[in-house]
């Protein structure tokens, strides 16, 4: 399913990305964490009342809450803090949701599992000190974390989310997907290169089939029903594309939208229309799911 022509402002910051920071994007990731230490030092963390103990940040619903939103930011594993990514979680927090984001251990210093590990343990306290619904959002890697997480809360029999919203989930860090090498030179920021060296700083020298660090090669019957969204030129498409395929085959109600010309996560530009769109077209898919959820749902 496509989403329409991309606006002029999405096609200049393309031409942008793809000129300028596509060539370096190896080398970003130590100016990236610098400017996270910046921005963290200026943001203080903003602890939940009611789960002090979990590191991570809070952002209370604007008016009363009809969902706690389960945010995982993405930045390939590598990168990125739930201060960082504070603007996404007011975002979903003036449409009625309270938000909070975990924070969980980076590669290459902590490999996985740890990140899987970090936001499970944040999950679980979660859901025994708050009543009511649960959604889960995630994007790149958030998004990928986010369907391994679903596996860990189906497995453990967990109370789980109503529905999760994926941006261009990282769901296969073997990096098996026909665009991978389709969309090599249309994608405006990465290439399979750049893909298999995130992966392997991510994995060590663990195996990128691991169903729990890759769920596209999971079995995913069980999970919510799932909206996701990617670009039509991302080199991660197929991730999304065979995502959806595989969870359709096991019964999940899952949704999906490509989006012609747009970058990688694109959501997370708020200037930019399409970002506008997608982002409303998620909260209008979780606002509904949790109208449809069932009394049970609040644990």
């Amino acid at each position: 399913m496509s989403a329409g022509g991309a606006s002029a402002a999405t096609r200049r910051t393309v031409a942008f990305l793809r000129r300028f920071v596509k060539p370096r994007i190896l080398a970003s990731t130590a100016p990236l964490r610098g400017l996270q230490r910046l921005v963290e030092t200026l943001s203080p963390e903003r602890r939940a009342p009611f789960a002090a103990q979990i590191p991570g940040d809070w952002t209370p619903a604007s008016g009363s809450a009809i969902a706690t939103l389960f945010y995982l930011h993405g930045g390939a594993y590598l990168i990125g803090s739930p201060r960082l990514f504070r603007y996404a979680s007011r975002l979903f927090a003036r449409a009625g949701f309270d938000v909070f984001a975990p924070a969980y251990r980076l590669a290459p210093e902590h490999i996985f599992p740890a990140a899987l590990e970090d936001v499970l343990r944040a999950y679980r306290t979660l859901i025994e000190a708050r009543p009511g619904p649960f959604i889960i959002v995630g994007d790149s890697a958030g998004g990928g974390l986010a369907v391994s997480l679903l596996l860990r809360i189906r497995d453990e029999g967990l109370r789980p989310p109503v529905a999760v919203a994926l941006s261009s989930p990282w769901v296969d860090l073997a990096a098996t997907g026909a665009s991978m090498r389709e969309n090599e030179e249309r994608d405006p920021l990465f290439t399979r290169k750049d893909i298999l060296l995130g992966a392997r700083a991510v994995l060590g020298r663990q195996s990128g089939r691991n169903p729990l660090a890759s769920p596209i090669y999971a079995d995913l019957s069980g999970l919510p029903p799932m909206l996701v969204h990617v670009g039509a030129d991302e080199v991660l498409r197929d991730d999304s594309t065979r995502l959806v395929a595989r969870a359709r085959q096991a019964g999940v109600d899952a949704q999906l939208e490509i989006w012609p010309c747009v970058p990688h996560a694109w959501q997370l530009m708020s200037f930019l229309p399409e970002a506008r769109d997608s982002r409303a077209k998620a909260i209008e898919f979780l606002k509904a799911r949790v109208a449809q959820a069932p009394s049970n749902a609040a644990g």
